[in-house]
């Protein structure tokens, strides 16, 4: 029984039957063609003989190729290195020293006339290092070779 009201079956439109543009053609015929090269390559990269030798068939296993073992050993020897000799370096630095003696001075009436130089005038050091090596240090105001030169900060005491 059919309603009433029901529309009745419409029919598929027929389409227009056009062949395949090719672009669509070659969308399945290249990957088809790529795989097939590949599963070929494949397979003859696997190794496997696909012709049967009868020779290597009657050839017993012990002739066949096997693989080998190859052990080394090395034997490694440590030597412990004799101690480096000791070497003694003397340095000699030979200092200057000059002395001048004056008449005042050799005659014993010396007057201090309150100078900051004043050291007696009979001894004179260039520098400390030259003091130093006369074995003289610390020199104060009033000792034989003291001078202002040689007192950096200016309290009395030179070579310090």
């Amino acid at each position: 029984m059919t309603h009433p009201y029901a529309m009745p079956p419409v029919p598929p439109v027929p389409r227009p039957v056009r062949p395949a543009p090719r672009w669509a053609r070659k969308r399945y015929v290249l990957p088809a063609l790529a795989l097939t090269l590949f599963v070929g390559a494949g397979i003859g990269a696997s190794g496997q003989d696909t012709k049967k030798d009868t020779a290597s068939d009657a050839k017993p296993a012990a002739a066949r190729p096997q693989p080998t073992t190859t052990v080394t050993a090395t034997a490694t020897e440590t030597t412990t290195p004799a101690p480096a000799p000791t070497v003694t370096v003397t340095t000699t630095k030979t200092v200057k020293v000059t002395r001048t003696v004056t008449a005042e001075a050799a005659g014993g009436g010396s007057e201090d006339t309150g100078s900051d130089s004043g050291g007696g005038g009979s001894t004179y050091y260039a520098n400390c290092t030259a003091a130093r090596a006369a074995g003289v240090t610390p020199l104060h105001r009033g000792d034989p070779g003291y001078d202002s030169h040689l007192d950096r900060d200016g309290d009395g005491v030179a070579c310090e």
